[in-house]
């Protein structure tokens, strides 16, 4: 065994809950340690000490990532009613994500992970199709009224200046619900910008999609920024590097993505991109084969798996039953904060690694090993299914014999 790389600055890394959790100790000693002085600042973003610090673990560890520049982050769990009881919460935390979402004012990117043998249930999907989620507002910091009865429900912006502008909602004549949600021109350019920034280093089209035809004034914003943004800083470097911006209607952009080839990114509102991310990663393959990575316009970064913490596998576990957990997106959660910190401290030998650790772990699937979730949809003849540990143990295999 070679001596292990050695790396300059900490990692910012924010464990999870239930399953994720679990497979996250097993990858590290795994498939990291042997080989790296992995060095991180450690957070506990389980739920457990979230409730027991007031949720400010998520906090101070989203300042960490501004502060070192690259996260790693584990799946955790936002509850809801039944984890309330399950967890004994003080209450009921928001997302994890989105705090850190709003902190880093970032813009996440879902790319799925493409191996020989998961054929895409859409046939002429040809290459990845990276999906580009707004990161703050809209629903995910909603304010809710459950209305009792009979009533007037008015939309009141105050002004600094004491103005008051006012629109009618609804007048209710009995029980319903309202719902307020915002953005800010800031945000959605921060949007934009990170958008046209990702196409232009990944030399990748961008589409955007909203709703501005019903939504003339909300969504027709983001609309209005990103073409701004695009005409006054982008059009020409576009053009130079041979790619293509469009705006387009949601519900036009989901047919034609049908149709499509791949090979494109397609930006999203926040709840459109949190739907459509999961339509097109399932289509790919799995939601386990998804990664995801949060980049905000002040260069900072924060990987993840696009998916939850798998707690039907997690109750098994408990069970002492045997799981099949993929744990292909959390590896690359790693290999891709391990990479941005390797081109950031200009440390090829980490860089090296983690495109290995990625092959290595592509390699072992096409080689027919892998988890019950991929075993039920390749094309591949005589696989092996392994269970959790022994598929991250059997990846270990083929990065030794590459090392």
């Amino acid at each position: 065994m070679t001596e292990k790389i050695l790396m300059k600055t900490p990692l910012v890394e924010m464990d999870g809950d239930e399953m994720t959790r679990i497979l996250w100790k097993l990858i590290k000693e795994e498939l990291l340690l042997p080989y790296i002085d992995l060095k991180t600042e450690y957070y506990d973003l389980g739920l457990e000490y979230r409730n027991e610090t007031d949720d400010q673990v998520t906090t101070d560890s989203a300042n960490a990532t501004l502060k070192y520049g690259v996260a790693v982050k584990c799946a955790t769990i936002t509850p809801n009613a039944a984890r309330m009881t399950e967890y004994n919460l003080k209450e009921m935390w928001k997302s994890p994500n989105g705090t850190i979402r709003a902190i880093l004012d970032g813009t996440v990117f879902r790319t799925p992970i493409v191996v020989k043998g998961i054929e895409p249930c859409v046939r002429n999907w040809e290459k990845p199709i990276t999906l580009a989620r707004h990161a703050y507002g809209d629903v995910y910091k909603n304010a809710e009224i459950r209305v009792s009865g009979a009533g007037t429900a008015e939309l009141v912006f105050t002004a600094e200046d004491g103005t008051v502008t006012k629109e009618l909602i609804h007048k209710f004549d009995g029980p319903g619900i309202i719902q307020g949600v915002h953005n800010t021109d800031k945000s959605i350019s921060s949007f934009a910008r990170a958008c046209f920034s990702y196409a232009l280093d990944t030399r990748q089209d961008l589409w955007f999609s909203s709703k501005d035809t019903i939504s003339k004034k909300y969504d027709h914003r983001f609309k209005d920024i990103f073409q701004e943004i695009y005409d006054a800083e982008y059009k020409e470097q576009f053009e130079a590097a041979g790619i293509e911006y469009f705006y387009t209607l949601i519900d036009d952009a989901v047919a034609r993505v049908m149709k499509a080839k791949g090979g494109f990114i397609w930006a999203c509102k926040n709840y459109d991109g949190d739907v459509m991310s999961d339509m097109v990663s399932s289509a790919f393959g799995s939601l386990a084969m998804m990664t995801s990575v949060l980049v905000s316009p002040s260069g900072v970064y924060e990987y993840e798996a696009a998916h939850g913490t798998v707690q039907r596998h997690y109750y098994k576990h408990l069970k002492g039953e045997e799981t099949s957990t993929n744990s292909v997106a959390t590896i690359f959660a790693w290999t891709g904060a391990l990479r941005k910190r390797g081109e950031l401290d200009e440390i090829p030998a980490l860089c090296a690694f983690a495109d290995k650790l990625e092959k290595a772990t592509l390699d072992t699937i096409e080689s027919g090993r892998m988890t019950k979730d991929l075993a039920l949809i390749t094309s591949l003849k005589d696989v092996t299914v392994l269970n959790s540990q022994d598929f991250i143990k059997e990846i270990r295999k083929t990065l030794e014999a590459m090392l």
